[in-house]
């Protein structure tokens, strides 16, 4: 079997938890079969693996139709594949094309759904509407789709009921548990401005709607003064989210100290270094169809606070491994609390006694390893995409 995946992201060009996965799956896949990397890009060394950029004739236009491109580009290379798989509607319309083009199967793996993000309006302007035909094309046409949580194979079957229920089957991110562990380093977390012996809440983020930064800046205002704010956050959507955010950091360092904000990809090391020393990790997201930074702080032993919404819920046993934070949300796509001082009150509740009772912070972050040991190592998850695979080639 050769299955080429199809992805924006794979490294060394990460952005996001989507990313991660690709890279992770790619690597379990390859004890086993056969598997061709087409991502966006530079060109890479790594056998079997090619970066596209965007053609110079899309060069300066909107963005989606540069990525639709590329995505021609990665199709007409497909030939010769038994099977294409294709990560997020970046490369959907890469899978959707190959699969008419060369007469193979198409899988879709969904990380997000288009209709649960309205305003990403704002980043790509028209382009949105092109964004979310072809994630729908891509998904009522493909032989299988996987979602990663069964919260997102709820809301795939909700945006999408044209499509069959059964071709949409639940195959969880996963964790490198070698790479992702405790590593207690009180130097290296000095270094990047955080005091290990002062209570610290951590988020680790792209800097966008969904993953409700400004939301969490609100709620820090009513967190003990002793607690540090470690904020390792970057890669804006927009300059407004970007400016909106900086002000509530700006406002929030006038109140209090202990705000880091970090706005560059931190290496493995500092990372985990920052996860180890933290009291909580927080997740505030509003729209999180899992959340690979939640097993990311699980496996270095933080107990994790985060919403109580899509995915977030199947990862974090709440009271065990962390706590769920409650959410009332518009349903108009947006995922919006409908009582957002609500959200940040309770937010802010749940931070404060976590931080506040860090014996039983310390239990919950080393149960939330031993979940992450138990239910989200990749060699399992590829096993299930391979199941996914096998299934869709029999059919």
């Amino acid at each position: 079997m050769r299955v080429d995946l199809l992805t924006r992201e794979y490294p060394p060009e990460i952005y996001g938890g989507a990313g991660v996965h690709v890279a992770e799956l790619v690597r379990a896949l390859r004890r086993d079969i056969e598997v061709v990397v087409r991502a966006f890009g530079a060109p890479r060394d790594e056998p079997g693996t090619f970066g596209y950029a965007t053609p110079e004739a899309f060069e300066g236009r909107n963005a989606a139709v540069g990525t639709m491109g590329v995505d021609l580009l990665m199709a007409a290379d497909a030939a010769g594949a038994d099977l294409v798989h294709s990560h997020t509607w970046y490369a959907n319309f890469a899978g959707f094309t190959a699969k008419r083009l060369h007469g193979v199967p198409h899988v879709v793996t969904a990380h997000s759904l288009e209709p649960l993000r309205p305003w990403k309006a704002e980043q790509l302007g028209g382009g949105y509407r092109l964004s979310s035909w072809v994630e729908r094309a891509a998904f009522e046409d493909a032989d299988a789709v996987i979602a990663v949580s069964e919260g997102m194979r709820r809301d795939i079957l909700r945006a999408y009921p044209a499509i069959d229920p059964a071709k949409v089957e639940v195959v969880y991110n996963g964790i490198d548990l070698a790479d992702w562990k405790p590593n207690p380093d009180a130097d290296l977390t000095r270094s990047l401005g955080v005091d290990p012996e002062r209570p610290s809440i951590i988020f680790v983020g792209r800097i966008t709607r969904q993953k409700g930064l400004p939301y969490l800046l609100r709620a820090a205002r009513l967190l003990p003064p002793e607690v540090q704010l470690v904020l390792c956050a970057g890669a804006p959507d927009t300059p407004e989210i970007m400016a909106e955010v900086t002000g509530l950091v700006d406002e929030l360092r006038t109140e209090r100290d202990g705000v880091v904000w970090i706005d560059r990809h931190l290496p493995r090391a500092e990372l985990t270094a920052l996860l180890t020393a933290a009291t909580a990790f927080v997740c505030p997201s509003i729209y999180e169809p899992l959340g690979i930074v939640n097993l990311e702080a699980m496996a270095c032993g933080a107990p994790v606070v985060g919403t109580a919404t899509g995915g977030i819920p199947e990862v974090v046993d709440d009271g065990v491994t962390g706590v769920l934070v409650p959410i009332d949300q518009a349903e108009d796509g947006t995922g919006t609390p409908t009582d957002p001082e609500r959200y940040v009150a309770d937010l802010a509740e749940a931070l404060t006694r976590v931080v506040s009772d860090p014996e039983r912070a310390a239990a919950m972050g080393a149960a939330g390893r031993v979940r992450a040991e138990q239910h989200f190592g990749w060699d399992a998850i590829a096993e299930r995409t391979r199941e996914v695979y096998d299934r869709v080639l029999a059919r």
